[in-house]
């Protein structure tokens, strides 16, 4: 079997994105983020768009332009949000300071909000819920279980790097249930940087909270296909996103 090449993977993904517009939404470097508007119809709603890479400096937004522009083809205005990580000023609690205030300047108006995050933005895109209380929240192999990521040591001590001295709890999305938001999980059961475990063990604590909670398991697939918009992976993924945000395609 040929090893993953993850440069490669993201350089490709490179070439399926259009530009989108760039705002600032704070006066740190990191405070930015990229809007892109649906051609020639009304945004359907506002997708906020969380890159992950383990909340480390290296991974940038770059990484999550390809399913920003897919989002906005189908329909969506995209708002792809940069944010203080490790190494650039972030953790606990400045990265979810970063996350939510971002979300409180999106430039366009919003009848609706989804937040959708990949890998470490998919904890981040869970723990808006009862934050800023979007319509809906997506998580894509989601290290939605911090406890249990630290525990297994994920991303060679991410959770811990990102934690910090900070506690824990209140960055964690398995604390913070009840959200009262539906959410969706979408994870491959061959990921092997963030264990499918963590979506099990969030899911089934969010539905016995009370909350809609669905967990999309995609048997055969690893960590990165839900971000690449070629993917039956992602077509699923956005398909239960126009679900769970309430509406089908016309």
């Amino acid at each position: 079997m040929t090893a993953f090449d993850l440069d490669h993977f993201l350089a490709d993904l490179a070439g399926l994105a259009e530009d989108g517009t760039e705002h600032r939404y704070g006066p740190h470097p990191e405070q930015w983020a990229e809007l892109r508007l649906p051609e020639g119809r009304e945004p359907r709603g506002v997708a906020v768009v969380l890159h992950g890479g383990f909340w480390r400096a290296r991974f940038t937004l770059a990484t999550t332009r390809a399913i920003a522009t897919d989002l906005a083809r189908r329909g969506w205005a995209t708002w792809n949000v940069e944010y203080r990580r490790i190494g650039a000023g972030g953790g606990v609690p400045e990265t979810l300071e970063d996350v939510a205030a971002a979300v409180r300047e999106i430039p366009v108006p919003a009848s609706r909000v989804v937040t959708i995050g990949h890998s470490a933005g998919g904890q981040l895109a869970l723990w808006l819920c009862k934050t800023v209380r979007p319509s809906a929240a997506v998580s894509l192999a989601g290290v939605c279980d911090l406890g249990e990521g630290a525990r297994l040591g994920i991303g060679d001590g991410a959770v811990a790097a990102f934690v910090g001295d900070a506690d824990p709890a209140p960055a964690d999305p398995m604390q913070r249930l009840p959200t009262g938001v539906p959410q969706l999980l979408v994870h491959g059961d061959l990921d092997d940087r963030v264990p499918v475990e963590l979506s099990r063990r969030y899911a089934a604590a969010a539905q016995a909270a009370g909350d809609r909670c669905e967990l999309l398991e995609l048997p055969g697939v690893g960590h990165f296909e839900p971000i690449d918009p070629r993917s039956e992976a992602w077509s699923q993924a956005a398909a239960a996103l126009d679900m769970i945000a309430g509406e089908r395609d016309a």
